[in-house]
């Protein structure tokens, strides 16, 4: 038995597991959530009990070292040099991996190199890496990747219609991400169809960054984000795919660098830039149903707003998906939106509902439900399930199978 930490570094959060393996027995777990906003929230369970503290984590370092000082101070472990690797979620490994990989020299350069094409994502994933590293000398360390999982994609899906040389030369293509999110939900989703030979799911990894997937006998066929993970749906502070010609004319507007509109594009964007509340969907709830009281006539609208485009962007890639599958047996809601924004998984599937006779069942979809759960009615054509996203599980797996722990 050995002790794995599995470390899922988000553009604002920090999730992580410490797991006893090959067992798979969860010794703790937490998130470290708000990274960089005004405060900060430190949620950790240990021995059936949950600690949560509110403090401001202006980054992802300062999230790194509440953990470690927390797993000690709290006798999760007697001292940090029980852990004997750690395996961490890398968002872009580029043409270079189509699998999880031990961690040297070569493989950080090559992740700093690919900084540029997820630049909320990469360099977070390092900071957290060598605060790990320099607590855990002798720890081994796997880099699990996210864009592995779509590697799958054939050249007319992940090929952009540019010139040919930008893609040969210069690596310009879709690369996609939250790939280990969407292999252990669409997996989990397999499962729950009953291991068919064939079959055809759409998975929703909607959370402060988000991405859909069409999975095709369990192998990725195409993806929502893109060259960088600023592609694709709406998000909590990226605007998603918009209409190229914006960048140079903003440019030109506002007297504004390219590299300035795309900071306002990653961080200023979004749910965010729409509402004019917050990047966090919980926030636009709140306003839009009043639930402190205090949210005004403009609030109100302007969180209306941003939730109907955000369901209309997302169902539109439903729709384009299931035609990508030729149908669709099942659609999966998944990570921190997917998995507790009921109003939202509503809007997106009413939107569909006409053309994919897909329904929800009202009572289960408000209901709130540990594990897998059907939120689906049994007039739908497609069942429907929120499935809570363990990227953390699948990073501890490839991380003892690499290191050959045993």
């Amino acid at each position: 038995m050995a002790k794995v930490m599995a470390v899922n570094a988000g553009s604002s959060s920090l999730k992580f597991q410490l797991f006893e393996m090959p067992e798979e027995t969860v010794i703790t777990s937490g998130v470290v959530e708000r990274i960089g906003q005004e405060m900060g929230s430190f949620t950790i369970k240990y021995n059936g009990e949950k600690k949560v503290m509110e403090q401001p984590v202006p980054d992802h370092k300062v999230a790194v070292d509440l953990l470690l000082e927390a797993l000690v101070s709290l006798h999760i472990v007697n001292q940090l040099s029980e852990i004997s690797a750690v395996g961490h979620r890398i968002v872009q490994g580029g043409p270079y991996f189509n699998d999880s990989a031990i961690v040297d020299d070569d493989v950080v350069a090559k992740v700093e190199e690919l900084a540029e094409l997820a630049p909320l994502h990469n360099p977070a994933h390092l900071v957290g890496y060598r605060a790990f590293k320099e607590a855990l000398p002798n720890a081994g360390e796997v880099f699990t990747f996210d864009t592995a999982f779509h590697q799958s994609m054939d050249e007319e899906r992940y090929l952009y219609p540019l010139p040919y040389e930008y893609y040969t030369d210069l690596k310009v293509r879709k690369y996609g991400a939250h790939g280990t999110s969407h292999k252990y939900v669409s997996e989990q989703l397999i499962q729950l169809l009953g291991n068919p030979k064939h079959s055809r799911v759409i998975v929703c990894h909607l959370g402060n960054g988000a991405s859909l997937s069409a999975v095709q006998d369990g192998k990725c066929v195409d993806t929502s984000m893109g060259f960088t993970p600023l592609a694709g749906v709406m998000m909590g502070g990226r605007c998603g795919s918009v209409d190229p010609s914006i960048m140079p004319y903003l440019c030109k507007k506002l007297n504004k660098t390219p590299d300035e509109i795309l900071d306002i594009y990653n961080h200023e964007s979004g749910m965010k830039g729409v509402s004019g509340i917050s990047s966090d969907s919980r926030d636009i709830e709140n306003a839009l149903f009043n639930k402190d009281g205090k949210s005004t006539p403009e609030q109100i609208d302007r969180a209306l707003k941003t939730s109907l485009l955000y369901a209309r962007i997302v169902s539109k890639y439903i729709g384009a998906y299931y035609t990508e599958l030729g149908g669709c047996d099942a659609i999966a809601f998944t990570a921190g939106v997917g998995e507790n924004a009921a109003y939202l998984r509503r809007l997106i599937i009413d939107n569909c509902s006409r053309a994919l006779s897909v329904f929800l069942d009202e009572e289960e979809n408000n209901r709130r439900v540990d594990g897998n759960h059907l939120i689906s009615n049994e007039f739908s054509k497609i069942e429907v399930y929120v499935i809570p996203t363990n990227e953390e599980v699948m990073i501890a797996r490839d991380t003892v199978r690499l290191l050959n722990i045993r």
